[in-house]
Order: C-alpha cells, then sequence, then structure tokens
C-alpha cells in the first residue's frame, strides 16, 4: 500500500518561537516514518497582511532552516515555499468559485484578525482559508496535523472538496474517479499539543507579535538567552504544588510545567511529584537546563543553516520542483473536470 500523504505549513512572520516548535514543527519530524510528507513555508498567507519585503525573505529561510533542523530531510520529505508552486494560487482561485460566503462568514479567525475595522481588512485576509484549502488538495493530501486553532479551517477544506466532487460529479466519474476526486482530508491527531503560554503572561499564547522578547524563547536564542528567559519568566508567590489539581487557577505555574512536561516527555503528575511543594527557584533551574539542552543545538545548527542563504534557496528549489510534478498533474486534471482549455 501507498503511504498516505500529509500536507502541513507554516507561516514566515516574526521570529519562530517555542510554541511554534512544540505546537507543531516537532511534531511533523516523526511522521516522516509513516507518511508521504509535504512541507510547505507558507508565504502566500504570510502577505495577507503587510509585511516588510527584506523580512519576510528572512523568515522564508528561517522557517526552512527551522525544518531542517528539527530533523526534517528535505530528501525524504518535500521541503518547499508555497509561491514557487503556483498551482496553490490557480487552485486557490477555483475554491473562490466553490466556496460559499457564507462559509467565510463563520471563519473565527478572519474576526479575530481583522478586529474592529474588517472595512480595512485585505481581500486576502477574509480568503485565505480558500488558499489553504487549495494548499492541501492541490497535493490530495490524505491528512494534515492540525492544532485547534485550525480545525474550522480543515472543516472548510473538506467542504469545499465536498461540493466539488458534487458539482463535478460527472465530469469527474468520466475521468475514471469513481469516489470524488478530492479527499475529504483527514486531521491528524498525534497526542494533545502542548499549548504553549507567554512566559510573561499566562493567559496569552506565546506569540512572535508580543512586543516583549522575554514573553517567548526563539528558536535562535543561544544557550544564554534561554536560560535568561526562563529564569525571568513570571511566576506567582506560592510554591509548585504537588498535585496536577493544584495548578488550577495559576496559569503561569501552569505552562512552566507544561513547557517542561512537552521538553522531557514526562507526564505533568510526575514532575510535580518530584519539584511539588519546592519554591520555583529550583524548579526553573531544571527548566532551564532542560531548555537548553532540548533547544540550543537546534538553534546553533539553524545559525549554521542561516549563515548560507544559497543552500537554504537550494533546498526549497528542488522541494518546488517535486512538489509541481504532483500539483500540476492535480491543476490538468481540475482543468478538464471544470471545463477550462489547457
Amino acid at each position: 500500500m501507498t503511504a498516505k500523504r500529509v500536507f502541513s505549513g507554516v507561516q514566515p512572520t516574526g521570529n519562530l518561537h517555542l510554541g511554534n516548535y512544540l505546537g507543531a514543527i516537532k511534531r511533523f519530524v516523526p511522521l516522516q516514518d509513516t507518511h508521504d510528507c509535504i512541507y510547505c513555508v507558507v508565504d502566500l498567507h504570510a502577505i495577507t497582511v503587510w509585511q516588510n519585503p527584506q523580512e519576510l525573505l528572512r523568515a522564508i529561510r528561517e522557517v526552512t532552516a527551522a525544518y531542517l533542523a528539527a530533523g526534517i530531510d528535505p530528501k525524504r520529505s518535500i521541503v518547499f515555499n508555497q509561491s514557487q508552486v503556483a498551482e496553490h494560487a490557480e487552485l486557490a482561485w477555483v475554491f473562490n468559485c466553490v466556496a460559499r460566503l457564507g462559509w467565510l462568514n463563520r471563519m473565527t479567525q478572519f474576526k479575530e484578525k481583522a478586529g474592529k475595522d474588517r472595512e480595512n481588512a485585505s481581500v486576502g485576509l477574509y480568503a485565505y482559508p480558500n488558499l489553504m484549502a487549495a494548499d492541501i488538495l492541490v497535493y490530495r493530501a490524505d491528512a494534515v496535523p492540525v492544532g485547534e486553532d485550525q480545525k474550522q479551517h480543515l472543516e472548510l477544506t473538506r467542504d469545499i472538496a465536498q461540493k466539488f466532487n458534487n458539482d463535478f460529479a460527472a465530469e469527474i466519474a468520466a475521468k475514471g474517479y469513481n469516489d470524488g476526486y478530492f479527499p475529504l482530508t483527514e486531521p491528524l491527531i498525534a497526542g494533545p499539543a502542548p499549548r504553549v503560554m507567554s512566559l510573561r503572561d499566562g493567559t496569552k499564547k506565546m506569540s512572535k507579535s508580543d512586543p516583549s522578547d522575554y514573553s517567548r524563547i526563539n528558536l535562535t536564542d543561544d544557550a544564554d538567552a534561554i536560560a535568561q528567559k526562563v529564569r525571568k519568566a513570571k511566576t506567582d508567590p506560592e510554591p509548585l504544588p504537588s498535585e496536577e489539581e493544584g495548578l488550577k487557577g495559576r496559569p503561569e505555574a501552569e505552562n512552566l510545567v507544561t513547557i517542561f512536561s512537552a521538553l522531557s516527555g514526562r507526564d505533568k503528575a510526575g514532575i510535580l511529584a518530584e519539584f511539588g511543594g519546592g519554591q520555583f527557584s529550583t524548579f526553573k533551574t531544571a527548566l532551564a537546563d532542560l531548555a537548553v539542552e532540548s533547544l540550543a543545538p537546534m538553534a546553533g545548527e539553524m545559525r549554521r543553516l542561516m549563515a548560507d542563504p544559497a543552500g537554504i534557496d537550494a533546498v526549497l528549489r528542488d522541494g518546488s520542483n517535486r512538489a509541481r510534478v504532483i500539483a500540476s498533474k492535480v491543476m490538468a486534471d481540475v482543468k478538464d473536470i471544470v471545463g477550462l482549455l489547457r
């Protein structure tokens, strides 16, 4: 049997941080052993809001470096950036004509990102879930590893695939596809992804856009910076509890224990059994050592890769060429099915 195909992507906006790594990139690596993996730097999604061109170019290479430094093998998997494969945008236009306005109006992420000044948001920000559907379906991907914030968009992808299959059922069958052309892509759940919060406010997600660099651990931080940020992370005056129940209502304590658990692979109960009742300073020292041990080698490898932009560009060029082989075949089928000349 052919291995199932997985697609996922990371936006090149701002500095990559610990939350991006634990919530997404780290989870991509073991999938290479069980699936055909396509990992994309989704730069067309990034420009739904204005980006400084020089910073965008740097960020595209940084995401690629993070993929490679984390253990994604560009020979086993396809690693590329979205804008180099034009079929993403081409299929997105077809999906703009398949998706319904009512579906997009229900997308909560647009409401959150556009805020109160919705009339001033770009059309791209509004319609980008259709591009996300095209990203996945231009490879007819079977599965996508998703976090909580992307589940709604994957549901939209399935709705678009279903409507396309229904609208063009006769044409699809005539091409020999008896079960529809596009798969109803499934979410890939590989255990709960840790929800990593800000080191300065345990009620907010760790974010690239937070003005305080001490709110996050960047993947390019060196050992000293990592240790210092952990030591300065906000806590409360009480000792760590000995049981998980005691973390309720203590967001900063829960966040640091979550990070320790995600980096070490240990459950929270075991961590609290070891450190519960003690002062935060002792726990933070252990967490700082663990974070440096886990992240500093990756940060060093990212800096090494970033020092050779031509090498990163070569990886992306090779990946885009391999991606285009798949995407161009799908797009040719779509044109035949819809009735477009090619």
